[in-house]
Protein backbone atom coordinates (compact mmCIF):
# COMPACT_ATOMS: atom_id res chain seq x y z
CA UNK A 1 0.00 0.00 0.00
CA UNK A 2 1.41 3.38 -1.03
CA UNK A 3 1.29 6.38 1.27
CA UNK A 4 -2.05 8.12 1.37
CA UNK A 5 -1.99 11.51 -0.30
CA UNK A 6 -3.69 14.66 1.03
CA UNK A 7 -5.50 17.38 -0.91
CA UNK A 8 -5.78 20.52 1.22
CA UNK A 9 -9.10 22.35 0.77
CA UNK A 10 -8.66 25.30 3.18
CA UNK A 11 -8.11 27.77 0.31
CA UNK A 12 -11.32 26.78 -1.54
CA UNK A 13 -14.00 24.38 -0.35
CA UNK A 14 -13.44 24.83 3.40
CA UNK A 15 -14.19 28.55 3.30
CA UNK A 16 -16.84 28.07 0.62
CA UNK A 17 -18.64 25.73 3.03
CA UNK A 18 -18.22 27.80 6.21
CA UNK A 19 -18.08 31.48 5.20
CA UNK A 20 -19.75 31.53 1.78
CA UNK A 21 -16.43 31.73 -0.11
CA UNK A 22 -15.48 35.09 1.40
CA UNK A 23 -11.77 34.49 2.15
CA UNK A 24 -9.90 37.19 0.19
CA UNK A 25 -6.49 36.63 -1.36
CA UNK A 26 -5.02 39.09 1.18
CA UNK A 27 -5.81 36.53 3.94
CA UNK A 28 -4.09 33.75 1.96
CA UNK A 29 -0.86 35.45 0.86
CA UNK A 30 0.95 35.43 4.26
CA UNK A 31 0.71 31.62 4.60
CA UNK A 32 1.08 30.37 1.00
CA UNK A 33 4.86 29.90 1.03
CA UNK A 34 4.63 27.89 4.30
CA UNK A 35 1.87 25.71 2.86
CA UNK A 36 4.05 25.12 -0.18
CA UNK A 37 6.63 23.39 2.06
CA UNK A 38 4.18 20.82 3.50
CA UNK A 39 4.26 18.30 0.64
CA UNK A 40 0.53 18.06 -0.01
CA UNK A 41 -0.50 16.00 -3.03
CA UNK A 42 -2.40 19.11 -4.13
CA UNK A 43 -4.02 22.28 -2.84
CA UNK A 44 -7.55 23.04 -3.98
CA UNK A 45 -7.49 26.79 -4.57
CA UNK A 46 -9.93 27.73 -7.33
CA UNK A 47 -13.19 26.93 -9.08
CA UNK A 48 -16.47 26.09 -7.38
CA UNK A 49 -17.96 29.39 -6.18
CA UNK A 50 -14.61 31.21 -5.81
CA UNK A 51 -14.80 32.76 -9.29
CA UNK A 52 -18.27 34.17 -8.66
CA UNK A 53 -17.38 35.38 -5.13
CA UNK A 54 -14.20 37.13 -6.33
CA UNK A 55 -16.09 39.17 -8.92
CA UNK A 56 -19.35 39.69 -7.03
CA UNK A 57 -18.27 40.26 -3.42
CA UNK A 58 -14.50 40.58 -3.04
CA UNK A 59 -13.68 42.99 -5.89
CA UNK A 60 -10.90 40.62 -6.97
CA UNK A 61 -9.88 39.31 -10.37
CA UNK A 62 -10.08 35.50 -10.06
CA UNK A 63 -7.37 35.10 -12.70
CA UNK A 64 -5.02 37.32 -10.71
CA UNK A 65 -5.79 35.22 -7.62
CA UNK A 66 -4.75 32.07 -9.49
CA UNK A 67 -1.53 33.67 -10.74
CA UNK A 68 -0.69 34.94 -7.23
CA UNK A 69 -1.16 31.49 -5.65
CA UNK A 70 0.78 29.81 -8.45
CA UNK A 71 3.75 32.14 -7.92
CA UNK A 72 3.72 31.63 -4.14
CA UNK A 73 3.32 27.83 -4.31
CA UNK A 74 5.70 26.63 -7.04
CA UNK A 75 6.17 23.16 -5.50
CA UNK A 76 2.53 22.21 -4.96
CA UNK A 77 0.04 21.00 -7.56
CA UNK A 78 -2.90 23.40 -7.78
CA UNK A 79 -6.39 21.97 -8.15
CA UNK A 80 -9.81 23.36 -9.05
CA UNK A 81 -13.46 22.28 -9.18
CA UNK A 82 -15.17 22.57 -12.58
CA UNK A 83 -18.85 21.90 -13.36
CA UNK A 84 -18.39 20.20 -16.73
CA UNK A 85 -20.32 21.92 -19.50
CA UNK A 86 -21.50 24.57 -16.96
CA UNK A 87 -17.85 25.56 -16.32
CA UNK A 88 -18.14 27.82 -13.22
CA UNK A 89 -21.40 29.46 -14.29
CA UNK A 90 -25.03 28.37 -14.21
CA UNK A 91 -25.85 27.28 -17.76
CA UNK A 92 -24.34 25.05 -20.43
CA UNK A 93 -21.70 26.76 -22.57
CA UNK A 94 -20.67 26.07 -26.15
CA UNK A 95 -17.61 23.85 -26.59
CA UNK A 96 -15.43 26.67 -27.94
CA UNK A 97 -15.89 28.69 -24.72
CA UNK A 98 -15.20 25.65 -22.53
CA UNK A 99 -12.05 24.75 -24.47
CA UNK A 100 -10.75 28.32 -24.23
CA UNK A 101 -11.49 28.42 -20.50
CA UNK A 102 -9.51 25.23 -19.88
CA UNK A 103 -6.65 26.50 -22.06
CA UNK A 104 -6.42 29.77 -20.08
CA UNK A 105 -6.83 28.02 -16.72
CA UNK A 106 -3.87 25.74 -17.37
CA UNK A 107 -1.82 28.59 -18.85
CA UNK A 108 -2.34 30.52 -15.61
CA UNK A 109 -1.03 27.68 -13.47
CA UNK A 110 -3.67 24.99 -12.88
CA UNK A 111 -2.46 21.37 -12.64
CA UNK A 112 -5.52 19.26 -11.72
CA UNK A 113 -9.05 19.92 -12.92
CA UNK A 114 -11.75 18.06 -10.98
CA UNK A 115 -14.76 17.90 -13.31
CA UNK A 116 -18.28 16.82 -12.35
CA UNK A 117 -21.82 16.81 -13.69
CA UNK A 118 -24.85 17.14 -11.41
CA UNK A 119 -26.68 14.32 -13.24
CA UNK A 120 -23.61 12.06 -13.67
CA UNK A 121 -24.16 12.36 -17.44
CA UNK A 122 -20.79 11.46 -18.97
CA UNK A 123 -21.69 13.33 -22.19
CA UNK A 124 -21.55 16.62 -20.26
CA UNK A 125 -17.94 15.86 -19.27
CA UNK A 126 -16.34 14.63 -22.48
CA UNK A 127 -15.37 18.03 -23.93
CA UNK A 128 -13.84 19.11 -20.60
CA UNK A 129 -11.82 15.88 -20.29
CA UNK A 130 -10.42 16.23 -23.81
CA UNK A 131 -9.65 19.92 -23.29
CA UNK A 132 -7.82 19.27 -19.98
CA UNK A 133 -5.72 16.48 -21.49
CA UNK A 134 -4.92 18.53 -24.58
CA UNK A 135 -3.49 21.27 -22.32
CA UNK A 136 -1.46 18.74 -20.32
CA UNK A 137 -3.55 19.00 -17.13
CA UNK A 138 -4.66 16.08 -14.97
CA UNK A 139 -8.36 15.38 -15.65
CA UNK A 140 -10.06 14.04 -12.53
CA UNK A 141 -13.73 13.13 -12.89
CA UNK A 142 -15.96 13.27 -9.84
CA UNK A 143 -18.90 10.96 -9.25
CA UNK A 144 -21.74 12.97 -7.68
CA UNK A 145 -22.65 10.68 -4.79
CA UNK A 146 -26.26 10.39 -3.68
CA UNK A 147 -28.62 7.84 -2.17
CA UNK A 148 -31.82 6.18 -3.39
CA UNK A 149 -33.00 2.85 -4.68
CA UNK A 150 -31.30 3.16 -8.09
CA UNK A 151 -27.94 4.30 -6.66
CA UNK A 152 -26.43 0.88 -6.03
CA UNK A 153 -22.75 -0.09 -6.03
CA UNK A 154 -23.40 -1.40 -9.54
CA UNK A 155 -24.61 2.07 -10.66
CA UNK A 156 -21.45 3.73 -9.33
CA UNK A 157 -19.09 1.06 -10.71
CA UNK A 158 -20.75 1.40 -14.11
CA UNK A 159 -20.28 5.19 -14.02
CA UNK A 160 -16.64 4.74 -12.93
CA UNK A 161 -16.11 2.55 -16.02
CA UNK A 162 -17.61 5.25 -18.25
CA UNK A 163 -15.25 7.77 -16.63
CA UNK A 164 -12.25 5.53 -17.29
CA UNK A 165 -13.33 4.94 -20.90
CA UNK A 166 -13.73 8.70 -21.44
CA UNK A 167 -10.00 9.13 -20.71
CA UNK A 168 -9.96 10.46 -17.14
CA UNK A 169 -6.68 10.31 -15.17
CA UNK A 170 -8.35 9.68 -11.80
CA UNK A 171 -11.76 9.42 -10.11
CA UNK A 172 -13.16 11.32 -7.15
CA UNK A 173 -16.02 10.01 -5.04
CA UNK A 174 -17.66 13.38 -4.35
CA UNK A 175 -20.05 13.43 -1.41
CA UNK A 176 -21.16 17.07 -1.35
CA UNK A 177 -24.15 16.47 0.92
CA UNK A 178 -22.37 14.34 3.58
CA UNK A 179 -24.53 11.29 2.83
CA UNK A 180 -21.71 8.72 3.03
CA UNK A 181 -21.42 6.53 6.11
CA UNK A 182 -18.18 4.72 7.08
CA UNK A 183 -19.13 1.19 6.05
CA UNK A 184 -20.86 2.38 2.88
CA UNK A 185 -17.63 4.20 1.97
CA UNK A 186 -15.59 1.02 2.49
CA UNK A 187 -18.02 -1.05 0.40
CA UNK A 188 -18.17 1.47 -2.43
CA UNK A 189 -14.40 2.07 -2.59
CA UNK A 190 -13.76 -1.71 -2.72
CA UNK A 191 -16.38 -2.12 -5.48
CA UNK A 192 -14.92 0.67 -7.65
CA UNK A 193 -11.25 -0.26 -7.06
CA UNK A 194 -11.92 -3.92 -7.93
CA UNK A 195 -13.29 -2.97 -11.35
CA UNK A 196 -11.49 0.24 -12.34
CA UNK A 197 -7.73 0.66 -12.19
CA UNK A 198 -7.51 4.43 -11.64
CA UNK A 199 -6.41 6.44 -8.57
CA UNK A 200 -9.46 7.07 -6.37
CA UNK A 201 -9.93 10.17 -4.20
CA UNK A 202 -12.57 10.72 -1.48
CA UNK A 203 -14.29 14.06 -0.93
CA UNK A 204 -16.87 14.24 1.87
CA UNK A 205 -18.16 16.87 4.30
CA UNK A 206 -18.32 16.77 8.10
CA UNK A 207 -21.98 17.87 8.36
CA UNK A 208 -23.24 14.57 9.77
CA UNK A 209 -20.11 14.06 11.93
CA UNK A 210 -18.91 11.01 9.98
CA UNK A 211 -16.24 12.37 7.61
CA UNK A 212 -13.11 11.23 9.49
CA UNK A 213 -14.54 7.72 9.89
CA UNK A 214 -15.54 7.64 6.22
CA UNK A 215 -12.02 8.65 5.15
CA UNK A 216 -10.41 6.03 7.40
CA UNK A 217 -12.63 3.19 6.14
CA UNK A 218 -12.13 4.41 2.56
CA UNK A 219 -8.34 4.45 3.01
CA UNK A 220 -8.38 0.90 4.41
CA UNK A 221 -10.43 -0.15 1.35
CA UNK A 222 -7.85 1.26 -1.07
CA UNK A 223 -8.56 4.98 -1.58
CA UNK A 224 -5.39 6.75 -2.73
CA UNK A 225 -6.09 10.41 -1.87
CA UNK A 226 -8.39 12.20 0.59
CA UNK A 227 -9.63 15.78 0.88
CA UNK A 228 -9.08 17.50 4.25
CA UNK A 229 -9.02 21.05 5.65
CA UNK A 230 -6.74 22.72 8.19
CA UNK A 231 -8.52 22.27 11.54
CA UNK A 232 -9.52 25.91 12.26
CA UNK A 233 -11.69 25.79 9.12
CA UNK A 234 -12.62 22.08 9.34
CA UNK A 235 -15.65 20.25 10.81
CA UNK A 236 -19.29 21.32 10.47
CA UNK A 237 -20.20 21.81 6.83
CA UNK A 238 -16.47 21.73 5.93
CA UNK A 239 -14.15 18.70 5.91
CA UNK A 240 -12.19 16.39 8.20
CA UNK A 241 -9.20 18.17 9.85
CA UNK A 242 -5.92 17.72 7.99
CA UNK A 243 -3.76 17.42 11.12
CA UNK A 244 -6.04 14.79 12.71
CA UNK A 245 -6.06 12.57 9.62
CA UNK A 246 -2.26 12.90 9.29
CA UNK A 247 -1.88 11.97 12.99
CA UNK A 248 -4.30 9.02 12.67
CA UNK A 249 -2.24 7.51 9.84
CA UNK A 250 1.23 8.14 11.34
CA UNK A 251 3.32 5.01 11.84
CA UNK A 252 0.98 2.87 9.72
CA UNK A 253 1.28 1.56 6.17
CA UNK A 254 -0.88 4.54 5.12
CA UNK A 255 1.41 7.18 6.70
CA UNK A 256 1.10 10.41 4.70
CA UNK A 257 4.67 11.46 5.52
CA UNK A 258 3.46 14.99 6.31
CA UNK A 259 5.04 16.82 9.26
CA UNK A 260 2.64 17.51 12.14
CA UNK A 261 4.91 20.23 13.56
CA UNK A 262 4.83 22.12 10.24
CA UNK A 263 1.06 21.64 10.00
CA UNK A 264 0.57 23.01 13.51
CA UNK A 265 2.49 26.16 12.58
CA UNK A 266 0.11 26.63 9.66
CA UNK A 267 -2.81 25.89 11.99
CA UNK A 268 -1.80 28.85 14.19
CA UNK A 269 -2.15 31.19 11.23
CA UNK A 270 -5.60 29.89 10.26
CA UNK A 271 -6.68 30.07 13.92
CA UNK A 272 -6.16 33.85 13.83
CA UNK A 273 -8.27 33.99 10.64
CA UNK A 274 -11.00 31.87 12.25
CA UNK A 275 -11.11 34.23 15.27
CA UNK A 276 -11.32 37.21 12.92
CA UNK A 277 -14.17 35.63 10.92
CA UNK A 278 -16.15 34.76 14.07
CA UNK A 279 -15.74 38.28 15.50
CA UNK A 280 -16.85 39.88 12.22
CA UNK A 281 -19.90 37.58 12.07
CA UNK A 282 -18.68 35.99 8.84
CA UNK A 283 -18.31 32.58 10.51
CA UNK A 284 -21.40 31.48 12.42
CA UNK A 285 -20.31 28.91 15.06
CA UNK A 286 -23.57 27.03 14.30
CA UNK A 287 -21.98 26.03 10.97
CA UNK A 288 -19.53 23.92 12.98
CA UNK A 289 -22.24 21.83 14.67
CA UNK A 290 -23.06 18.25 13.69
CA UNK A 291 -26.41 17.71 11.95
CA UNK A 292 -27.53 14.22 10.91
CA UNK A 293 -30.68 15.66 9.31
CA UNK A 294 -29.34 14.89 5.84
CA UNK A 295 -29.14 11.18 6.70
CA UNK A 296 -32.68 11.12 8.10
CA UNK A 297 -34.40 13.06 5.31
CA UNK A 298 -31.99 12.05 2.51
CA UNK A 299 -31.72 15.71 1.51
CA UNK A 300 -28.60 17.89 1.86
CA UNK A 301 -28.53 20.31 4.82
CA UNK A 302 -28.56 23.39 2.57
CA UNK A 303 -31.62 22.06 0.77
CA UNK A 304 -33.44 21.49 4.09
CA UNK A 305 -32.94 25.11 5.20
CA UNK A 306 -34.02 26.26 1.72
CA UNK A 307 -37.29 24.30 1.92
CA UNK A 308 -38.07 25.71 5.37
CA UNK A 309 -37.38 29.25 4.19
CA UNK A 310 -39.71 28.83 1.17
CA UNK A 311 -42.48 27.49 3.41
CA UNK A 312 -42.02 30.33 5.92
CA UNK A 313 -42.42 32.90 3.14
CA UNK A 314 -45.71 31.22 2.18
CA UNK A 315 -46.80 31.03 5.85
CA UNK A 316 -46.93 27.21 5.57
CA UNK A 317 -44.02 26.06 7.73
CA UNK A 318 -46.32 23.46 9.32
CA UNK A 319 -46.19 21.64 5.97
CA UNK A 320 -42.45 20.77 6.21
CA UNK A 321 -43.04 17.05 6.80
CA UNK A 322 -45.42 16.90 3.81
CA UNK A 323 -42.76 18.56 1.64
CA UNK A 324 -40.07 16.14 2.89
CA UNK A 325 -42.39 13.25 1.96
CA UNK A 326 -43.03 14.84 -1.44
CA UNK A 327 -39.32 15.36 -2.34
CA UNK A 328 -38.60 11.64 -3.09
CA UNK A 329 -41.78 11.41 -5.18
CA UNK A 330 -40.81 14.45 -7.28
CA UNK A 331 -37.30 13.10 -7.59
CA UNK A 332 -38.61 9.74 -8.84
CA UNK A 333 -40.86 11.51 -11.41
CA UNK A 334 -37.83 13.51 -12.62
CA UNK A 335 -35.65 10.44 -13.25
CA UNK A 336 -33.84 10.35 -9.87
CA UNK A 337 -31.43 13.29 -10.29
CA UNK A 338 -28.74 13.42 -7.56
CA UNK A 339 -29.73 16.15 -5.08
CA UNK A 340 -26.85 18.55 -5.68
CA UNK A 341 -26.73 22.07 -7.16
CA UNK A 342 -28.78 22.83 -9.22
CA UNK A 343 -31.07 19.77 -9.11
CA UNK A 344 -31.58 19.92 -5.31
CA UNK A 345 -33.05 23.43 -5.58
CA UNK A 346 -35.18 22.45 -8.61
CA UNK A 347 -36.66 19.30 -7.04
CA UNK A 348 -37.15 21.01 -3.65
CA UNK A 349 -38.97 24.04 -5.08
CA UNK A 350 -41.26 21.82 -7.15
CA UNK A 351 -42.08 19.73 -4.05
CA UNK A 352 -42.98 22.94 -2.17
CA UNK A 353 -45.32 24.03 -5.01
CA UNK A 354 -46.96 20.60 -5.13
CA UNK A 355 -47.76 20.75 -1.41
CA UNK A 356 -48.79 24.43 -1.21
CA UNK A 357 -51.05 24.25 -4.28
CA UNK A 358 -52.78 21.14 -2.94
CA UNK A 359 -52.44 19.53 -6.36
CA UNK A 360 -49.31 17.91 -7.77
CA UNK A 361 -47.79 19.78 -10.75
CA UNK A 362 -50.63 22.33 -10.89
CA UNK A 363 -47.78 24.85 -11.14
CA UNK A 364 -44.53 23.70 -12.75
CA UNK A 365 -41.36 25.79 -12.47
CA UNK A 366 -39.35 26.63 -15.58
CA UNK A 367 -36.33 24.81 -14.12
CA UNK A 368 -38.29 21.63 -13.34
CA UNK A 369 -39.63 21.64 -16.89
CA UNK A 370 -35.98 22.01 -18.01
CA UNK A 371 -34.89 18.85 -16.16
CA UNK A 372 -37.83 16.88 -17.58
CA UNK A 373 -37.12 18.22 -21.07
CA UNK A 374 -33.46 17.18 -20.92
CA UNK A 375 -31.93 20.66 -20.85
CA UNK A 376 -29.49 19.59 -18.12
CA UNK A 377 -28.63 16.22 -19.67
CA UNK A 378 -29.71 12.63 -19.23
CA UNK A 379 -31.22 11.68 -15.87
CA UNK A 380 -29.96 8.49 -14.11
CA UNK A 381 -33.29 6.76 -14.88
CA UNK A 382 -35.38 7.50 -18.00
CA UNK A 383 -38.41 9.71 -17.30
CA UNK A 384 -41.79 8.09 -17.89
CA UNK A 385 -43.03 9.26 -21.35
CA UNK A 386 -46.56 9.95 -20.04
CA UNK A 387 -45.22 12.13 -17.23
CA UNK A 388 -42.96 13.92 -19.69
CA UNK A 389 -45.96 14.64 -21.92
CA UNK A 390 -47.96 15.94 -18.93
CA UNK A 391 -45.19 18.41 -17.99
CA UNK A 392 -44.04 19.43 -21.48
CA UNK A 393 -47.29 19.35 -23.46
CA UNK A 394 -46.32 19.68 -27.14
CA UNK A 395 -42.72 20.77 -26.43
CA UNK A 396 -40.13 18.40 -27.87
CA UNK A 397 -37.76 16.74 -25.37
CA UNK A 398 -33.98 17.00 -25.84
CA UNK A 399 -32.34 13.59 -26.17
CA UNK A 400 -28.88 14.71 -27.35
CA UNK A 401 -26.06 16.23 -25.30
CA UNK A 402 -27.50 19.72 -24.50
CA UNK A 403 -24.32 21.51 -25.68
CA UNK A 404 -24.76 19.98 -29.15
CA UNK A 405 -27.57 22.51 -29.63
CA UNK A 406 -25.28 25.46 -28.86
CA UNK A 407 -23.48 27.31 -31.65
CA UNK A 408 -19.92 28.55 -31.07
CA UNK A 409 -20.26 31.70 -28.95
CA UNK A 410 -16.74 32.90 -28.11
CA UNK A 411 -16.54 35.50 -30.92
CA UNK A 412 -19.98 36.93 -30.02
CA UNK A 413 -18.99 37.18 -26.35
CA UNK A 414 -15.74 38.92 -27.31
CA UNK A 415 -17.65 41.54 -29.28
CA UNK A 416 -20.14 42.07 -26.44
CA UNK A 417 -17.46 42.83 -23.86
CA UNK A 418 -14.81 44.33 -26.17
CA UNK A 419 -14.74 47.71 -24.39
CA UNK A 420 -13.80 46.09 -21.06
CA UNK A 421 -11.08 43.66 -22.10
CA UNK A 422 -7.70 44.33 -20.48
CA UNK A 423 -6.49 40.71 -20.54
CA UNK A 424 -7.52 37.78 -22.74
CA UNK A 425 -9.15 36.02 -19.77
CA UNK A 426 -11.72 38.81 -19.28
CA UNK A 427 -13.98 37.37 -21.98
CA UNK A 428 -14.26 34.19 -19.88
CA UNK A 429 -15.22 36.14 -16.75
CA UNK A 430 -17.86 37.92 -18.83
CA UNK A 431 -19.09 34.68 -20.45
CA UNK A 432 -19.95 33.21 -17.08
CA UNK A 433 -21.06 36.16 -15.02
CA UNK A 434 -22.29 38.78 -17.50
CA UNK A 435 -23.33 41.95 -15.67
CA UNK A 436 -21.55 40.90 -12.46
CA UNK A 437 -18.31 40.82 -14.47
CA UNK A 438 -19.11 44.15 -16.13
CA UNK A 439 -19.58 45.79 -12.70
CA UNK A 440 -16.19 44.40 -11.69
CA UNK A 441 -14.61 45.71 -14.91
CA UNK A 442 -16.13 49.17 -14.25
CA UNK A 443 -14.66 49.26 -10.73
CA UNK A 444 -11.31 48.04 -12.02
CA UNK A 445 -11.24 50.80 -14.63
CA UNK A 446 -12.26 53.48 -12.12
CA UNK A 447 -9.53 52.35 -9.75
CA UNK A 448 -6.96 52.36 -12.53
CA UNK A 449 -8.12 55.75 -13.78
CA UNK A 450 -7.82 57.27 -10.30
CA UNK A 451 -4.32 55.86 -9.90
CA UNK A 452 -3.36 57.13 -13.32
CA UNK A 453 -4.87 60.55 -12.55
CA UNK A 454 -2.87 60.84 -9.32
CA UNK A 455 0.24 59.68 -11.18
CA UNK A 456 -0.39 62.36 -13.85
CA UNK A 457 -0.75 65.06 -11.18
CA UNK A 458 2.58 64.08 -9.64
CA UNK A 459 4.25 64.03 -13.04
CA UNK A 460 3.00 67.51 -13.91
CA UNK A 461 4.18 68.82 -10.51
CA UNK A 462 7.69 67.53 -11.22
CA UNK A 463 7.69 68.64 -14.85
CA UNK A 464 5.48 71.77 -15.07
CA UNK A 465 4.33 72.38 -18.61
Amino acid sequence: MAKVKITETVLRDAHQSLIATRMPISDMIPILSEMDKVGYYSAEVWGGATFDACLRFLDEDPWERLRTIRKAMPNTKLQMLFRGQNMLGYRHYADDVLEYFVQKTVANGMDIIRIFDALNDIRNLETAIKAAKKEGAHAQIAISYTTGEVFTDEYYVNYAKQIRDAGADSICLKDMAALLTPYKTEQLVRAIKSEVDLPLQIHTHYTSGLASMCLLKGIEAGADIVDTAMSPLALGTSHAPTESIVAALQGTEYDTGLDLVKLNEIRDYFMTLRDKYIKSGLLDPKMLATDTGALIYQVPGGMLSNLLSQLKQAGKEDKLQEVLNEVPRVRKDAGYPPLVTPSSQIVGTQAVFNVIMGERYKTVTKEFKGIVRGEYGKTPVPIDPEFRKKILGDEQPIDCRPADLLKPELDTLRKECAEWIEQEEDVLSYAQFGQVAVKFFEKRRAKKYNIDAEHADKESAVHPL
